[in-house]
């Protein structure tokens, strides 16, 4: 996906799951509350919570969760040095897959700015 139009796939990926929510409307509740649970400030911010999910789907190769997670953590504040750092622990992690799916995630931060 490295010539990814980022933006289009977020797009296109949120049309899809608005059409998901539609056939699964009490799963998707339960998933948007859990959600919103996981991701509420305690005793970690926001931002370290997206450089968490941007790892975990780093590993479990999720091109979606590369582009929201990438997004979010720019929104919160990461940096391009932090977003390098989760990558690293990524691929410790996850192995040679993580680090092709770890130069997807820093095209998708980079694109997302």
């Amino acid at each position: 996906m490295s010539e990814t139009d980022w933006n289009a796939f977020i797009d296109q990926t949120n049309a899809r799951m608005a059409t998901l929510r539609l056939a699964m409307p009490d799963q998707s509740k339960g998933f948007a509350a859990l959600a919103q649970a996981a991701t509420a400030p305690g005793a970690l911010d926001p931002k370290t919570k997206e450089l968490i999910a941007l790892a975990i789907g780093i590993t479990a190769r999720c091109d979606g969760c590369l582009a929201f997670h990438a997004k979010a953590a720019r929104k919160f504040g990461a940096t391009r040095e932090e977003i390098a750092e989760t990558i690293g622990v990524a691929v410790y992690m996850g192995g040679g897959p993580s680090m092709i799916y770890g130069a997807e995630a820093l095209a998708a931060y980079d694109a997302l700015g």
